[in-house]
């Protein structure tokens, strides 16, 4: 049940990549690229609508010469990563069913690859191991297993497992309801925002109303998701925003902070909250209305 793609990097070093793994220079990349072409988190892997695709996060993407968006991996696909810089997807695994783990204050939700699941009070799926968490799951490539104070175990569809206070279920999705849904809403209310990303600055402009400014470390959070343009895992976002930070469990919780602060702002000045949004399973991104503009100056 596991999703995943097998990419050829220069070499002919193979790389087994799954939804949420990065491509880029950095040492935590699932595909490590030692090259001053590619950037530390150059780009990263996605389930959308049934199809893995490769979006880029701090770097550039081409097919046959031509920037791209994005690019959905298939077999024979060769990415250019820079120029005279290339991989080669050879394989792409796309089960009709997915894991999936449900609870009560838990939304049903596809099990990435490594994922740990939070809270005492509240359950939160989110991807990578932490030591803290009262379960960890992880693929073993043919199925999945648990590991919770009770002890480990292999999990299937239609398992319960007790972890703290919480019971998890175990469910299959079908893989065209796994991954995130397209962010931009028909028929919500809101007014409309204008936003505009400098990198370090960000201001939010609402129709005559002075506009609201973002510096610092909120700024660059807004801005790395304006340039993405969709779902981006917290391995990505915070590589891009503490590169010098190496433990993960460090970035992980200043990047909750930042968040809270974040919507707090959001909140204190009257914009949507949810204008940014964490899923709960390691992405974050930034939610768009069909009547929103934004810019992404640089």
């Amino acid at each position: 049940m596991q999703t995943f793609a097998v990419v050829n990097a220069p070499g002919g070093r193979a790389a087994e990549l799954v939804p949420g793994d990065i491509v880029g220079r950095a040492t935590t990349a699932a595909l490590q690229l030692d090259d001053g072409r590619v950037s530390e988190a150059h780009a990263m892997v996605s389930l959308r609508e049934g199809q893995l695709h490769l979006i880029p996060l701090r770097g550039g993407l081409a097919l046959q010469g031509e920037p791209v968006s994005h690019v959905v991996m298939a077999p024979g696909v060769v990415i250019e990563l820079a120029q005279g810089l290339s991989v080669t997807v050879t394989e792409v695994h796309l089960p009709d069913l997915v894991l999936g783990v449900e609870a009560e204050g838990l939304l049903r939700q596809m099990v990435p690859a490594v994922a740990s699941i939070l809270g005492d009070t509240r359950p939160r799926l989110v991807g990578g191991w932490r030591e803290d968490a009262i379960a960890q799951l992880w693929s073993t490539g043919d199925g999945f297993r648990v590991r919770t104070a009770r002890g480990t175990r292999p999990i299937h569809p239609g398992d319960e497992v007790e972890a703290g206070p919480h019971r998890l279920r175990f469910v299959a999705i079908p893989l065209g309801e796994a991954g995130p849904r397209t962010t931009r809403r028909v028929g919500e209310f809101g007014e409309p925002l204008h936003i505009l990303a400098r990198f370090d600055s960000v201001q939010i402009h609402r129709d005559g109303r002075a506009p609201v400014i973002f510096a610092g470390m909120q700024a660059r959070c807004l801005s790395e998701l304006v340039s993405v343009d969709g779902p981006l895992s917290w391995t990505g976002l915070t590589a891009e925003l503490w590169p010098e930070e190496d433990d993960p469990q460090v970035r992980r919780g200043r990047l909750d902070a930042l968040l809270m602060r974040l919507r707090r702002r959001l909140r204190a000045t009257g914009i949507r909250t949810d204008l940014v949004r964490s899923d709960g399973a390691g992405t974050v991104e930034l939610v768009r209305y069909p009547s929103d503009q934004v810019e992404d100056l640089g």
